[in-house]
């Protein structure tokens, strides 16, 4: 059984179970499409989220999913449905996967042209194609397997989908990397403890289908590059087996001016370590930016975001994460805040969850963000003098199928 390469990272983590990742990546999956090709199943979960912001509604920390449309109320993030026909063993093996995003979360996504101009407004469509591709399999060597459309990203230590994810918000780091892409991509396992990946998209942007404009010197056959190496420790590492280390890279252009209208590159370091205790797991990533500018907002420079990941599973059902994050120029460029790109940022987040219902996964988390200068403003009222730190109280619940 093949999983993606967030599944293998908090698997390792023991932020999920490899039973439950198999179950959330392939199969089997518990409901099943009647259609021609029987093999086709059906999956999917329902995100929902409580939160208080004592900080303010317009206090919040300045990352993916989050906003003042969130803070202080009750939420329904997204439903996510795929439709799943895995490979099978053949050389010549094909399948696809479709996975559809409905919910305030898919316009943040941002995966169609009409939520990208309209989102800073809140007016997006509330529906997104998050991925759509098909998948194809050469017998060269060990096998290359390509997939063909729409795919995630291929950098980056947490995952678009919350239920794969340690923590109940995203990390700065998360927020840096692009999400998805329109194109090619190619995964060549060369044995067990490496495997290559490589692509080429259409940008860098999330938007499907969109080309680069003819801006800045770039040509309409302007591509977007990326490429990833995972290695993993085989079993004979004894306590030190399935650690697991990607580094990986993402060269292009966003091309829509909602992102970005200069080339600029992703680069990223991560993995997890199990340690003698095998309840006990750690993790970090590293991201940095280049070139990165913002329209509309001003500020240039090189952001980047460190963060260092714990998990404890104190019982079957119950375990603990916690992530300590740092980033470094990051609120004058990626976050789209009128004030100097040195703005930087400290983020501590501890999550307690615990499984009380079948195939629910139930979150309890807290999360202070410190910027080095006032820059989080607002009240509970709206209104109230900027500050430079923000809180976070939020519960989340999520049914898997």
């Amino acid at each position: 059984m093949k999983f993606n390469k967030w599944t293998l990272g908090l698997a390792a983590l023991g932020v999920v179970s490899y039973a439950s990742a198999a179950r959330a990546d392939e199969a089997p999956k518990m409901s099943q499409v009647q259609t021609a090709l029987s093999s086709t199943t059906l999956s999917g979960y329902v995100d929902t989220s409580i939160q208080y912001n004592p900080t303010g509604s317009g206090s919040v920390a300045p990352v993916a999913f989050n906003g003042p449309t969130k803070a202080n109320g009750f939420n329904l993030n997204v439903i996510d449905i795929a439709l799943d026909k895995p490979e099978d063993e053949s050389p010549w093996a094909s399948g696809y996967h479709v996975e559809l995003w409905f919910g305030p979360d898919a316009s943040t996504l941002a995966t169609s042209l009409w939520n990208t101009t309209v989102a800073s407004s809140g007016l997006g469509t509330d529906f997104a194609i998050r991925q759509a591709y098909i998948t194809l399999r050469t017998p060269v060597g060990n096998g290359i397997d390509w997939k063909i459309g729409v795919f995630d990203t291929v950098i980056g230590y947490e995952s678009n989908s919350s239920p794969l994810n340690p923590n109940y918000t995203h990390s700065y780091g998360y927020t840096m990397e692009p999400t998805t892409h329109t194109g090619v991509l190619a995964t060549y396992k060369v044995c067990d403890a490496l495997t290559l990946v490589a692509g080429i998209a259409d940008s860098k942007g999330p938007v499907i289908n969109d080309r680069t404009p003819q801006q800045n010197g770039a040509s309409d056959s302007f591509k977007t590059y990326l490429g990833s190496v995972s290695l993993t420790a085989p079993s004979s590492w004894g306590w030190a087996s399935g650690a697991a280390l990607t580094a990986g890279v993402v060269s292009g252009d966003y091309s829509n001016g909602a992102f970005g209208n200069d080339a600029n590159t992703s680069w990223y370091v991560g993995g997890t370590l199990p340690t003698p205790n095998s309840n006990f797991k750690v993790g970090a990533s590293f991201d940095y930016e280049t070139d990165y500018q913002h329209p509309g907002f001003g500020g240039s420079g090189n952001p980047w975001a460190v963060a260092l990941y714990a998990n404890l599973q104190a019982t079957p059902k119950l375990s603990l994460n916690a992530r300590a994050e740092w980033a470094k120029n990051y609120l004058g460029t990626i976050a789209g805040f009128a004030v100097p790109s040195e703005q930087n940022a400290l983020a501590l987040t501890g999550t307690i969850q615990y499984n009380l219902w079948a195939n629910v996964l139930t979150r309890l988390e807290i999360r202070w963000d410190h910027a080095s200068n006032d820059i989080y403003g607002g009240t509970l009222s709206g209104g109230g003098t900027a500050q430079d730190n923000a809180v976070l109280i939020a519960a989340q619940a999520i049914y898997q199928f």
